[in-house]
């Protein structure tokens, strides 16, 4: 199929449902219209899926869609069916579109981090101007494993959801501008990278990689999918493509409130884990292998559901085609 042909053919009906939805009242008449075009747009979208996946056509007439669904059903009884989809279509979906720039944050996370924690040991300049040797001393000791002690394991695990939880927010968030979530991955690099480098000086790096690592694979990967979120939604506005900027932003946009409502969720996984499982008398070696069980179904999820979502043409915001099933209300 020649999609600039199908495009020229079919762009003002396109146009007329967009028109139609945002008035706000509608005539017996264009009440009917509305109806007839948002099953005909329906049956477009259907083919360019099947046909011609063009991914700037599939998000232009997803968008027309969901504006017309809006104004054709209005409110709907919330259903099970809702809460399927969403979990095994939308949410591993969005997880799905932003996994490169998950693994390119994580990558620019690791390089940072090392580079910060080789520094440190090797300036100190550096370590003078953060604090004294006893300083580094009482925290390799005692204060770095205590953090995991100090409160009991159901108070912990909420404190750090709740703290992760705003590292997240942030990255989402802000992301439009680009700056914001760009400063969130270095300080915490930074802040990781010199615990390391104090643990490595001043106490015992295998503590450090035993405490940090079991809820640390997932923590951290929910601040990379954050980040990378963010980054992916500023970069659609420098870089729409064939979408028009507004256009660009408000997918992207919409995806990142699924990834943000799917963080909610991964980062109660991984604070459970560091609650309850980093201070437990569990062997090191057991700790870890829950927290890498814990990032393999997460990956598992997002590659699996999402990659079929991906292949199916489905949308991470819009729920399928339903709008053209209901009967539009004149007035």
């Amino acid at each position: 199929m020649d999609v600039d042909a199908f495009r020229a053919l079919h762009e003002a009906e396109w146009q007329r449902l967009t028109e139609l939805s945002r008035k706000r009242a509608l005539t017996g008449e264009e009440a009917d219209e509305l109806a007839h075009l948002n099953q005909r747009v329906a049956g477009h979208l259907s083919l360019v899926r099947t046909e011609a996946p063009d991914p700037a056509l599939i998000s232009q007439l997803s968008t027309v869609l969901g504006e017309a669904r809006a104004k054709v059903a209005g409110s709907r009884d919330f259903s099970m069916a809702d809460v399927g989809r969403f979990f095994t279509i939308s949410l591993p979906l969005a997880f799905y579109r932003v996994r490169w720039w998950t693994v390119w944050v994580a990558v620019a996370f690791l390089l940072i981090a090392v580079a910060s924690g080789w520094w440190f040991t090797q300036s100190p300049d550096l370590r003078a101007s953060i604090g004294t040797p006893e300083l580094f001393t009482n925290y390799a000791d005692q204060a770095f494993e205590a953090y995991y002690s100090n409160y009991p394991a159901p108070d912990f695990a909420a404190q750090v959801w709740t703290n992760n939880a705003w590292i997240a927010f942030q990255g989402v968030g802000t992301g439009i501008t680009g700056v914001w979530p760009a400063y969130i991955l270095w300080q915490n690099a930074v802040g990781i990278g010199q615990a390391g480098g104090i643990m490595a000086m001043y106490g015992d790096l295998r503590v450090f990689f035993g405490l940090i690592t079991p809820h640390g694979l997932m923590e951290l990967t929910a601040v990379f999918i954050s980040i990378g979120a963010g980054l992916k939604l500023f970069w659609a506005w420098v870089s729409p493509g064939r979408r028009t900027r507004a256009s660009a932003i408000r997918d992207e946009g919409l995806q990142l409130i699924t990834v943000a409502l799917g963080l909610v969720l991964v980062l109660g996984a991984s604070a459970l884990v560091e609650g309850f499982v980093t201070p437990s008398g569990l062997p090191t070696w057991a700790k870890i292998t829950i927290g890498a069980a814990v990032l393999a179904v997460y990956w598992a999820y997002t590659l699996v559901f999402g990659g079929r979502a991906a292949r199916a043409g489905e949308t991470s915001h819009l729920d399928q085609d339903r709008s053209g099933y209901y009967k539009a209300q004149a007035g």
